[in-house]
């Protein structure tokens, strides 16, 4: 069988609108859930990680109402904790789902912890909003009690922001790979993993953001895994995202693609780090990626839908309004 670790964010369990009741995200699974059915049919072992932000935020809200009658919790277990809650969710959701199709999948959630090194220069430059929305006054007071960086969205209010360090190592990949090999259907590294650093030998957690995508295409390249893909809110990667000039592209070598993210068509906190990791995984040795919305994911590894990317240096398929007359590739 061949081997594809599938990307999904954790905006695809709470869609806009929704409150992220476990209803409401156990419902948004199933729905995704069904392409990945589809997807193990075709004859794929399946690596499932995830994003975790709007939950990561849940998770810091209610820490923070809560530590009058009990003790708060840090950033780093959050992030633990919210593993163990989307990979239960996605557990269940798949185990049912798997036994409605007669298929014998076991599924397994492994608690994953990315290294990252306090020497990382991200760490002296948060940039990273997590966490709810204060006035002015009790942004303040926490950033002198807990000595947090605090910046002001003017339309919001002001958010604690945190490091972005780079994902050096997936410290439980050994277990990954070996469960992998076995025919488990493994979800792992979600939200980027659990920040970790050596401190005079032993590992602490940081608190710190990983990005899912960088680490998920960490541990795609680290496994060798045939297929990179990542799902998101639309079916392609476009040029000129929501201007009148949009089109999608269709095939596009990693050379290519890499010029159009130069030329700035994907920004740092959208398309950005999706492109970013892709052209990672191929630089590494992959041989394709994906980027394609969750809901044509059985499309897309098909070939009739979602953004391909490929190593070399060939010209990229774009869709183009007919009245643009643009060769292909233009801008």
């Amino acid at each position: 069988m061949k081997s594809m670790l599938l990307a999904v964010g954790g905006n695809y369990l709470i869609r806009a609108g929704e409150t992220g009741t476990i209803a409401e995200q156990l419902a948004n699974i199933r729905r995704t859930a069904g392409e990945i059915i589809g997807l193990i049919r075709a004859g794929y072992h399946i690596v499932l990680t995830h994003g975790n932000g709007p939950q990561v935020g849940a998770a810091l809200l209610r820490s923070e109402r809560g530590a009058s009658q009990v003790p708060g919790h840090p950033l780093h277990v959050c992030d633990a904790c919210t593993q163990g809650e989307i990979g239960y969710l996605l557990q269940q959701s798949l185990d049912s789902e798997l036994r409605l199709a007669g298929l014998h999948v076991p599924v397994v959630t492994v608690l994953t912890q990315s290294l990252v090194s306090l020497d990382d220069p991200a760490m002296k430059q948060p940039n990273k909003p997590i966490g709810p929305f204060y006035s002015r006054a009790d942004a303040e007071e926490r950033q002198r009690l807990f000595g947090w960086k605090i910046v002001e969205d003017a339309a919001r209010g002001y958010r604690r922001v945190v490091p972005s360090p780079e994902p050096i190592e997936i410290l439980e990949l050994e277990v990954i790979r070996d469960v992998v090999e076995k025919g488990v259907l493994v979800i792992a590294c979600g939200g980027g993993g659990i920040p970790v650093a050596w401190v005079n030998g032993a590992l602490q957690g940081v608190e710190a953001v990983i990005d899912k995508d960088r680490a998920s295409a960490l541990l795609a390249s680290s496994l060798g895994v045939d297929l990179f893909v990542i799902s998101t809110d639309t079916d392609y990667v476009y040029l000129d995202y929501k201007k009148s000039t949009q089109r999608p592209l269709r095939q596009v070598s990693a050379a290519e693609l890499g010029e159009y993210a130069r030329a700035g068509h994907f920004p740092p906190g959208n398309m950005g780090p999706k492109v970013e990791s892709v052209l990672r995984f191929l630089r590494n040795g992959g041989q394709e990626a994906i980027i394609t919305s969750c809901e044509n994911l059985c499309k897309a590894v098909a070939g009739s839908a979602g953004t391909h990317i490929v190593p070399g240096h060939g010209r990229a398929s774009v869709e183009l309004h007919a009245e643009l007359e643009l060769p292909v590739g233009g801008r």
